[in-house]
């Protein structure tokens, strides 16, 4: 069987938490940012949530948006590094509930995790600690899996690490080997301040699809309208899928601006919208939609993501539910 979408990225077991912002003065947090933090940081958070009702999910970046397109009824595998703990075992058993195959052997140690709060005005601030999923290394990239997938899907998170990023490199290395096509996600814009030049060389080079949103199409290119940063990165990237927040997103492909309304949502938590959005898209695209629709089924999944709590859609879409969105 062969997949749609292949994705590489970390395997991490998010925690949802409303909390009011005293709580992150409190205890000291950077609003609105994602922080990586090391073991004991991340218990020290989680024993002053002890009060607070969590929420758990399997997450990480790439995870979400090949856990959308399954959702969406999509093929979908994934590489990923999880931890022999209860965490671990509970993110397989998610994934592989959905369909989803994931081929790296569990090891020991920690699983990741993420500590997600959701202050009252639906902005969420993120402390990471990898755990595991930092070994992830190139030795755990499967060349006939790969060989399967019409489109890899490579998380910008990776490339914060030498094993993750060259796990990355080697999918990206093996996709271009069987012609298969690379989309990347920069995923956050203090990626882009660290390895600039390196995702400079993707997206000039094996890149087919970059997604990102206006901060980091800012980064990326020094300008500051995004029409014409979706345009300079047009000019070394057959496709770009640039989001505005609620203002929708921009996609370019074949050299045309394509405008793609955002879709109104009473917001309460934008956790993993970006990442629905490009499961919508890669959904589309892999399944004989046009591009405007497939960036309309984007801007609809992350609408849908936004207005509830977690990176999930509330339920699956068939493919009724997907036309009826689009039309």
């Amino acid at each position: 069987m062969g997949y749609d979408v292949f994705g590489v990225g970390n395997a991490i077991m998010d925690l949802q938490v409303q909390c009011d912002d005293a709580f992150l003065e409190k205890m000291g947090i950077e609003k609105g940012v994602m922080t990586l933090v090391d073991e004991q940081r991340q218990q020290e958070i989680l024993d002053a949530l002890s009060d607070h009702k969590v929420n758990y999910c399997s997450g990480g970046s790439a995870a979400n948006t090949i856990v959308g397109i399954a959702d969406m009824g999509g093929s979908a595998a994934y590489a990923c590094k999880t931890g022999a703990d209860a965490f671990g075992r509970r993110y397989l058993d998610e994934m592989r509930e959905l369909g989803i195959t994931i081929e790296v052997p569990q090891t020991d140690g920690q699983n990741g995790t993420c500590v997600v709060l959701i202050t009252p005005d639906a902005q969420r601030t993120m402390l990471t600690n990898l755990g595991i999923s930092s070994s992830l290394d190139a030795d755990d990239i499967i060349e006939s899996e790969i060989a399967k997938a019409k489109y890899i899907y490579v998380e910008g998170y990776l490339f914060a690490g030498d094993n993750t990023k060259a796990a990355a490199l080697q999918a990206i290395e093996y996709a271009k080997k069987h012609n298969v096509k690379v989309a990347l996600t920069v995923s956050d814009p203090f990626l882009i301040h660290l390895f600039k030049d390196q995702f400079q060389q993707l997206i000039e080079g094996p890149v087919d699809l970059l997604f990102c949103n206006e901060e980091e199409a800012k980064a990326l290119t020094g300008f500051e309208d995004p029409i014409d940063c979706a345009q300079e990165i047009h000019k070394h990237c057959e496709n770009v899928a640039l989001t505005l927040g609620k203002k929708g997103s921009i996609i370019m492909h074949r050299g045309e601006t394509l405008p793609i309304e955002g879709v109104e949502a009473d917001a309460i938590d934008t956790t993993g919208a970006g990442d629905m959005y490009a499961a919508g898209v890669l959904y589309g695209i892999t399944n004989n939609l046009s591009w405007q629709k497939s960036g309309h089924l984007g801007s609809h999944a992350a609408g849908m993501v936004v207005s509830q709590l977690g990176a999930r859609l509330p339920g699956a879409l068939t493919e009724e539910a997907i036309a009826q969105l689009l039309y």
